[in-house]
């Protein structure tokens, strides 16, 4: 989104090039926008805020309830579940008890919504490695490698 002071200016830029002879393609693309957008914009010779920050936006109908994403909690926080993905309690949960909560990726929304993803499962989590450092050479014979990638064959 473009602030309104940007967007003034930008047009201002824009007239500015048109009234020294530029088209308005080639004045709108050096700015990053296209000649529709500045049409948009200037519709009626007045400069339009953006609406769509103002805009209220309905709730999917499918959108889980308060409700449902505490039960999905609860089923994560339970003993058994505590060290299961989201994939494994899904089927878990049918298995032992034939019902469907949420697919896994609502799982995984919901507790990255309460800031509860983490590490779950018997593996290790994974390690964050420093980058091998880096030489750089300027003249010969300064930077020497050992080479472990080559090795004979076997026969």
């Amino acid at each position: 989104m473009i602030s309104t002071p940007d967007r003034q200016r930008a047009i201002a830029l824009i007239d500015e090039a048109r009234a020294q002879g530029a088209r308005l393609e080639t004045a709108c693309r050096e700015l990053g926008i296209t000649a529709r957008t500045y049409q948009r914009w200037t519709r009626g010779g007045t400069l339009h805020e953006d609406q769509r920050p103002l805009v209220d936006r309905p709730v999917p109908a499918n959108a889980l309830t308060p409700a449902e994403e505490q039960e999905i909690l609860d089923v994560c926080h339970r003993p058994e579940y505590a060290s299961l993905p989201p994939e494994q309690i899904v089927v878990r949960l049918f298995d032992e008890e034939q019902r469907y909560l949420a697919s896994p990726s609502s799982f995984y929304r919901v507790m990255r919504k309460h800031r509860e993803v983490v590490h779950r499962g018997r593996a290790k989590p994974p390690q964050r490695r420093a980058k091998p450092t880096t030489y750089q050479a300027t003249a010969p014979n300064q930077v020497w490698s050992w080479d472990c990638t080559w090795r004979v064959p076997r026969p």
